[in-house]
Protein backbone atom coordinates (compact mmCIF):
# COMPACT_ATOMS: atom_id res chain seq x y z
CA UNK A 1 0.00 0.00 0.00
CA UNK A 2 1.15 3.35 -1.18
CA UNK A 3 0.65 6.66 1.82
CA UNK A 4 -0.25 9.30 -0.26
CA UNK A 5 0.07 13.29 0.97
CA UNK A 6 -1.81 15.39 -1.48
CA UNK A 7 -1.46 19.28 -1.23
CA UNK A 8 -2.88 22.14 -2.96
CA UNK A 9 -1.23 25.38 -3.24
CA UNK A 10 -3.69 28.03 -3.57
CA UNK A 11 -4.25 31.25 -2.38
CA UNK A 12 -7.71 31.30 -2.99
CA UNK A 13 -8.15 28.22 -1.80
CA UNK A 14 -7.02 28.80 1.35
CA UNK A 15 -9.22 30.92 2.00
CA UNK A 16 -12.17 29.16 0.76
CA UNK A 17 -12.78 31.53 -2.02
CA UNK A 18 -12.26 28.50 -4.96
CA UNK A 19 -13.21 24.84 -4.21
CA UNK A 20 -10.24 22.11 -4.47
CA UNK A 21 -11.34 20.41 -7.49
CA UNK A 22 -7.95 18.81 -8.40
CA UNK A 23 -6.83 18.29 -5.28
CA UNK A 24 -10.12 16.13 -4.74
CA UNK A 25 -9.63 14.82 -7.76
CA UNK A 26 -6.60 13.81 -7.27
CA UNK A 27 -7.60 11.86 -3.78
CA UNK A 28 -10.11 9.66 -6.12
CA UNK A 29 -7.69 8.63 -8.73
CA UNK A 30 -5.15 7.72 -5.66
CA UNK A 31 -7.74 5.79 -4.25
CA UNK A 32 -8.62 3.83 -7.06
CA UNK A 33 -5.43 2.82 -7.26
CA UNK A 34 -6.03 1.30 -3.82
CA UNK A 35 -3.33 3.83 -2.23
CA UNK A 36 -4.13 5.51 1.00
CA UNK A 37 -4.43 9.27 0.99
CA UNK A 38 -2.61 9.93 4.78
CA UNK A 39 -2.95 13.17 4.78
CA UNK A 40 -4.65 16.16 2.68
CA UNK A 41 -3.77 20.06 3.07
CA UNK A 42 -4.44 23.14 1.24
CA UNK A 43 -1.78 25.93 1.33
CA UNK A 44 -1.49 29.58 -0.09
CA UNK A 45 1.48 29.98 -2.25
CA UNK A 46 4.51 30.45 0.54
CA UNK A 47 7.83 29.22 0.21
CA UNK A 48 8.54 28.59 3.55
CA UNK A 49 5.25 27.22 4.63
CA UNK A 50 5.83 24.17 1.40
CA UNK A 51 9.22 23.32 2.80
CA UNK A 52 7.67 23.01 5.99
CA UNK A 53 4.57 20.58 5.21
CA UNK A 54 6.89 18.81 2.47
CA UNK A 55 9.83 18.08 4.99
CA UNK A 56 7.25 16.81 7.67
CA UNK A 57 5.41 15.04 5.66
CA UNK A 58 7.99 12.91 4.59
CA UNK A 59 10.47 13.27 7.51
CA UNK A 60 8.08 12.61 10.13
CA UNK A 61 4.72 11.49 8.24
CA UNK A 62 7.59 8.69 6.47
CA UNK A 63 4.81 8.97 3.43
CA UNK A 64 5.71 7.13 0.03
CA UNK A 65 4.66 9.69 -2.05
CA UNK A 66 3.41 12.98 -2.21
CA UNK A 67 2.15 15.25 -4.54
CA UNK A 68 1.57 18.63 -4.98
CA UNK A 69 -1.28 20.55 -7.21
CA UNK A 70 -0.89 24.04 -8.34
CA UNK A 71 1.71 26.70 -7.86
CA UNK A 72 3.74 25.47 -11.04
CA UNK A 73 3.33 28.01 -13.47
CA UNK A 74 5.07 31.34 -14.10
CA UNK A 75 2.54 33.84 -11.46
CA UNK A 76 4.47 35.68 -9.21
CA UNK A 77 3.21 33.66 -6.67
CA UNK A 78 3.92 30.35 -7.84
CA UNK A 79 6.85 28.48 -5.66
CA UNK A 80 6.10 25.08 -5.49
CA UNK A 81 8.99 24.08 -7.88
CA UNK A 82 11.13 26.32 -5.60
CA UNK A 83 10.19 25.01 -2.51
CA UNK A 84 10.13 21.13 -3.57
CA UNK A 85 13.77 21.89 -5.13
CA UNK A 86 14.86 23.35 -1.65
CA UNK A 87 14.31 19.94 0.27
CA UNK A 88 15.03 17.31 -1.98
CA UNK A 89 17.89 15.18 -1.97
CA UNK A 90 17.67 13.78 -5.50
CA UNK A 91 16.28 15.56 -8.45
CA UNK A 92 13.97 12.78 -11.14
CA UNK A 93 14.26 15.04 -14.47
CA UNK A 94 11.97 12.03 -16.61
CA UNK A 95 9.28 12.61 -14.49
CA UNK A 96 8.20 16.45 -14.97
CA UNK A 97 9.88 15.65 -18.93
CA UNK A 98 7.02 13.18 -19.18
CA UNK A 99 4.47 15.52 -17.88
CA UNK A 100 5.13 18.15 -20.21
CA UNK A 101 5.19 15.01 -23.17
CA UNK A 102 1.84 13.99 -22.62
CA UNK A 103 0.64 17.74 -22.22
CA UNK A 104 2.46 18.92 -25.30
CA UNK A 105 -0.20 17.58 -27.59
CA UNK A 106 -3.41 19.19 -25.59
CA UNK A 107 -2.19 22.46 -24.85
CA UNK A 108 0.71 24.44 -25.99
CA UNK A 109 0.70 26.29 -22.45
CA UNK A 110 2.15 23.13 -21.33
CA UNK A 111 5.56 24.97 -22.00
CA UNK A 112 5.33 27.01 -18.88
CA UNK A 113 4.66 24.62 -16.37
CA UNK A 114 7.91 24.58 -14.09
CA UNK A 115 7.14 21.23 -11.69
CA UNK A 116 9.47 19.26 -10.64
CA UNK A 117 10.06 15.55 -9.04
CA UNK A 118 12.45 14.27 -6.52
CA UNK A 119 13.26 11.96 -3.49
CA UNK A 120 13.67 13.05 0.20
CA UNK A 121 14.52 10.07 2.14
CA UNK A 122 12.04 7.58 1.32
CA UNK A 123 9.21 9.89 -0.08
CA UNK A 124 8.91 10.58 -3.73
CA UNK A 125 7.60 14.15 -4.46
CA UNK A 126 5.57 15.30 -7.79
CA UNK A 127 4.61 18.94 -8.10
CA UNK A 128 1.63 18.51 -10.64
CA UNK A 129 -0.62 21.33 -12.03
CA UNK A 130 -3.52 22.76 -10.62
CA UNK A 131 -5.71 22.47 -13.18
CA UNK A 132 -8.58 19.27 -13.22
CA UNK A 133 -8.68 18.57 -16.31
CA UNK A 134 -4.49 18.73 -16.89
CA UNK A 135 -4.70 16.13 -14.02
CA UNK A 136 -7.24 13.47 -15.62
CA UNK A 137 -4.87 13.80 -18.65
CA UNK A 138 -1.36 13.18 -16.86
CA UNK A 139 -2.19 10.96 -13.85
CA UNK A 140 -3.43 7.75 -15.14
CA UNK A 141 0.10 7.92 -17.34
CA UNK A 142 2.40 8.15 -14.15
CA UNK A 143 0.99 5.58 -12.31
CA UNK A 144 3.05 2.60 -13.33
CA UNK A 145 6.40 5.28 -13.04
CA UNK A 146 5.10 6.05 -9.14
CA UNK A 147 4.61 2.35 -8.45
CA UNK A 148 8.04 1.14 -9.67
CA UNK A 149 9.80 4.53 -8.37
CA UNK A 150 8.20 3.86 -4.84
CA UNK A 151 9.25 0.46 -4.99
CA UNK A 152 13.07 1.49 -5.60
CA UNK A 153 13.45 4.31 -3.46
CA UNK A 154 12.14 2.23 -0.66
CA UNK A 155 15.33 -0.38 -1.66
CA UNK A 156 13.62 -3.14 -3.90
CA UNK A 157 16.82 -5.14 -5.45
CA UNK A 158 15.04 -6.30 -8.63
CA UNK A 159 16.33 -5.72 -12.17
CA UNK A 160 14.68 -2.79 -13.94
CA UNK A 161 15.10 -3.67 -17.11
CA UNK A 162 12.33 -5.06 -20.03
CA UNK A 163 13.04 -8.46 -21.23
Amino acid sequence: MIKVGILTLSDKGFKGEREDKTGELLKTLVEKEGWLVSKYLILPDEKEKIVEVLTSWADKEKLDLIVTNGGTGVYPRDVTPEATKEIIEKEIPGIPEFIRYISYPLTPMAALTRGIAGVRGKTLIINLPGSPKAISEIFPSLIPIIKHAVEKIKGDPSECARN
